[in-house]
């Protein structure tokens, strides 16, 4: 990109941030993390990471039409009587060696505008390695507009009540892309869901806010600025958390701005954290990088000690934390 395109973008960050309330200093940092993105794009893996995102993008509004059908639960399968004899061999070896994992369900929770479309990929891939409940749920395309993180997280709540009560299990796990993440965070930060959710993996969520919110005025954008009232509360110390946090995001993310803000830093919470240099935003839940982070992260949620877990080599450990937790 030309200096005149990169001068643009820095003008055009350091007047959001100046919209809300944040220093020069600041403005500057966030550029420098813009230009850390250019640079993760010009690169042969950047580049790779373009074309899988304009490819996934195609292939994602073909398959939208589909995904805005509600899923129905199936919690008949394999697992209900441990059965192995007609298994793949693949599969035969999950529920052998990890029998709780390959039985406990997985609830996966889209982005804003999107709905269970974006896991067509993934969830067949967690299905075909041995995983026995695979459960993409769709909320309600007007989140963009009416909705509201506190009570979508409460409906996230009863929905995994009620797989909970289909498939008798205790618990599930739970993968959120984007504001997805951010729904199930605080399901299990603020509503109690951590005696539910074992393991969340977020995909290129706003932790700390996007500068992208202030593009759309409305209430729940509002929600995932940097800074808003809802992000300051999830930041708040609060009790232990039981539930393990895997966080994956990109340096190439298009969406959350500054990428860093896909990070999670939390005294009262157990995080992992995995860093892809050269994923976009959407075709983050089809790298597969992120089926092989997601894959490990669940079939070890038992073992609290550390297990970093490379994400294609690219396993990145933050300066501030320790063993990889923070």
């Amino acid at each position: 990109m030309s200096d005149e395109g990169r001068s643009w973008i820095a003008r055009l960050t350091d007047a959001a941030l100046d919209r809300a309330g944040w220093g020069v200093h600041t403005a500057r940092d966030v550029a420098e993390e813009v230009k850390v993105a250019l640079r993760a794009m010009a690169t042969p893996g950047g580049v790779r990471g373009v074309a899988m995102e304009a490819a996934w993008l195609t292939a994602h509004a073909v398959l939208y039409p589909w995904g805005a059908i509600t899923e129905q639960l199936r919690p008949d399968g394999h697992y209900r009587h441990y059965r192995t004899d007609g298994l793949p061999l693949v599969q035969r070896g999950l529920v052998v060696s990890a029998m709780e994992a390959a039985g406990t369900p997985i609830v996966l929770v889209h982005g804003i505008g999107d709905n269970r479309s974006a896991f067509a990929v993934l969830s067949g891939a967690l299905r075909r390695r041995g995983f026995g409940v695979v459960h993409a749920i769709n909320y309600s395309v007007l989140t963009a507009l009416t909705g509201d993180v506190r009570r979508s997280a409460a409906l996230l709540g009863a929905q995994i009540e009620r797989i909970c009560e289909q498939t008798g299990s205790d618990q599930v796990h739970v993968v959120g892309h984007s504001l997805g993440g951010l729904i199930a965070r605080y399901y299990v930060q603020r509503l109690h869901g951590d005696s539910r959710v074992r393991t969340l993996v977020t995909l290129g969520t706003p932790h700390s806010g996007t500068l992208a919110a202030y593009l759309l005025p409305t209430p729940l954008t509002r929600q995932l600025r940097p800074g808003s009232e809802l992000l300051e509360e999830l930041a708040e110390p609060c009790r232990s958390c039981r539930t393990r946090f895997v966080v994956v995001w990109s340096e190439m993310d298009q969406v959350i701005v500054p990428q860093r803000n896909a990070r999670l830093e939390h005294s009262s919470l157990l995080v992992e954290e995995h860093q892809i240099r050269d994923s976009g935003h959407l075709s983050l839940p089809v790298d597969t990088r992120t089926l092989h982070v997601v894959v490990t992260a669940i079939t070890r949620s038992d073992d609290l000690s550390t297990h970093p877990i490379a994400a294609g080599g690219e396993a990145f450990r933050a300066p501030d934390t320790t063993d990889g937790h923070s």
